[in-house]
């Protein structure tokens, strides 16, 4: 997608998948006064290790002082999101989350379990195996959904209705994307003959 858009000419892929930091974008959602839910760098990762230190904690800045919006914010670099915690002043409308793929890489769930984050979620996707035993003890939130596109992988039923189950004994809401697929629209996201859209209750004026 990023070799894509810079054939096109979008200037913001001009280094193509090179990490490019864009200071530009910094404080566009203040200027967005109308309350949204908002997911932050949703084709890249903030706690990359060449993101400067710097540039994270105005991220983080701009989110807090922008409190009409919900953010969220998704990694897979869950040991320098640890590490970082101390140093993150954490505003409640910011939702931060891990990537859990497969079971080896459960660990992702406890460095997230031990930050300071308000709101913590689990994005269980594109889900490529079973996940029996989910420690979801100070989780707000699961998303699942499997892989799309040309090459996808299946996703199985029965591992969908294990997190499911597991996420209701834990009072967890659950949220179900998709099941994927090469033809993902029409395999949609009905689970059990319905959809299931829980999410955690947004605070403050996103609410609205």
């Amino acid at each position: 997608m990023a070799k894509r858009l810079q054939a096109m000419g979008q200037a913001n892929y001009r280094n193509g998948f090179k990490l490019t930091l864009h200071e530009s974008a910094l404080s566009k959602p203040l200027e967005w006064k109308k309350p949204q839910l908002i997911f932050v760098n949703s084709m890249s990762d903030i706690f990359h290790k060449d993101v400067p230190v710097d540039f994270i904690l105005r991220t983080f800045d701009v989110m807090r002082q922008a409190y009409w919006h919900t953010f969220q914010v998704l990694t897979k670099r869950a040991e320098r999101l640890e590490e970082l915690n101390p140093r993150i002043e954490w505003p409640e409308n910011v939702w931060m989350g891990v990537s859990v793929e497969a079971e080896k890489y459960t660990f992702r769930i406890d460095h997230l379990r031990r930050t300071a984050a308000k709101v913590k979620f689990l994005s269980l996707e594109p889900l490529l195996g079973p996940l029996p035993h989910l420690n979801l003890k100070g989780i707000s939130w699961a998303i699942v959904g499997g892989e799309s596109g040309p090459g996808a992988r299946p996703l199985d039923p029965t591992w969908v209705l294990d997190i499911r189950d597991q996420c209701q004994s834990a009072r967890v809401p659950f949220f179900f994307k998709q099941w994927g697929g090469v033809q993902k629209k029409r395999a949609g996201r009905m689970l059990e003959g319905r959809t299931w859209d829980e999410m955690p209750a947004l605070s403050g004026p996103a609410m609205a």
